[in-house]
């Protein structure tokens, strides 16, 4: 193939690459390794919209050499002529843009933490909304979603949070939710306020890509694990054996713990699923130079102006800082309607990335 004037020696890795994964997947023994399978088969996912985009523009590109060629002797080609050149610039256009570096982790599984942060009860309230959003975003997207561990709130809602959100298909689910950490702030009126004042509360949202096995590997003896019981609001006991687990990686003092299954051996997996994402994330902030995109979004802390989102209840009216986005359905993105802003979200970083040149 001999496409695109954009990152020639790039186009060709790739494609040789999603030749190369096409073979790999068409041997049975592959798929007896079911996590290597799927690793492989959401690679080639990843690169068949490129695939797909360069033989267009290898077609388009062929089928303007014939129309010239028709043109100086009828000249009714040359119209066709002018809208194959249309069309080339555009399948110019979008392959450049498919061939900007990619995110290594744009095809994981996500691990999505909320935490109540100012707003005390209030607070905790939303943070069960925002949970709510994201169960309802991931069922409409067909995601599979498991709660690793939740606090709940004595009022409702929940001190803190931690779902893992997995894709059935081949569909990577970090490329879509990695915006989505920061602080998201909602104005509205308490159902404990008696005035009918607008109070702002703060919620707190961590988005990490979940790590496999081969990513990160934890030495068991750098880990500290203590055991206790779950307990539910106002201290209630949920389990009458100590069957939370609380785990503390010494080299780093990332403390992770889970108390939301039944069993401690449970509990001790999802923990672990927790702390191997964590460590993944600080692993390559540490690698760069200087933080990402989307880390630097991250929460650093919970208050009301690192905020990168505004739910505002009154005007129903949802706004998201980076970009300027403002739509008034608060509702329906609540109950999941969430495509529009990730939508912006993607655009303004696709935009960056071609404004620096890459």
């Amino acid at each position: 193939m001999t496409s695109s004037d954009a990152a020639p020696d790039r186009l060709s890795g790739l494609l040789e690459e999603h030749a190369a994964l096409e073979t790999e997947l068409a041997d049975p023994a592959v798929h007896t390794d079911t996590a290597r399978a799927r690793r492989l088969g959401r690679r080639y996912a990843q690169l068949a919209p490129v695939v797909e985009t360069a033989r267009a523009l290898d077609a388009a590109r062929d089928d303007l050499a014939a129309a010239r060629e028709l043109a100086a002797e009828d000249a009714s080609f040359a119209e066709e002529a002018r809208g194959l050149e249309t069309r080339i610039d555009e399948l110019s256009d979008r392959l450049h843009e498919q061939l900007l570096p990619k995110d290594p982790d744009d095809d994981k599984d996500v691990i999505l933490e909320i935490k109540a942060g100012e707003g005390g009860a209030e607070s905790a309230l939303f943070a069960g909304d925002l949970l709510r959003m994201y169960l309802r975003y991931a069922e409409r997207r067909g995601w599979a979603t498991e709660v690793l561990d939740a606090v709940p709130a004595e009022l409702g809602g929940y001190k803190d949070v931690s779902i893992a959100v997995k894709s059935r298909t081949d569909e990577g689910i970090w490329s879509r939710l990695k915006f989505e950490g920061g602080v998201h702030r909602v104005q509205r009126v308490p159902v404990t306020e008696s005035q009918g004042r607008i109070h702002t509360s703060a919620v707190g949202v961590l988005v990490l890509p979940e790590a496999e096995d081969v990513d990160v590997t934890v030495d068991p003896n750098d880990l500290r694990i203590d055991v206790f019981r779950s307990s539910g609001p106002g201290g209630q006991s949920v389990n009458t054996t100590d069957s939370a687990v609380r785990i503390t990686h010494l080299p780093t003092g990332i403390v992770v713990s889970s108390q939301n299954e039944k069993s401690q051996l449970q509990n001790r997996e999802s923990a672990l699923r927790v702390l191997r994402s964590r460590l993944l994330a600080a692993a390559r902030e540490e690698a760069a130079a200087t933080a990402s995109d989307q880390r630097r979004s991250q929460v650093r802390t919970v208050d009301r102006s690192e905020r990168v989102r505004t739910y505002n209840f009154p005007e129903s009216r949802i706004s998201d800082h980076r970009v300027g986005f403002k739509a008034h359905n608060l509702d329906a993105v609540l109950d999941g309607e969430l495509d529009p802003v990730l939508d912006a979200l993607t655009r303004a970083h696709t935009a960056e990335l071609l404004a620096a040149g890459s």
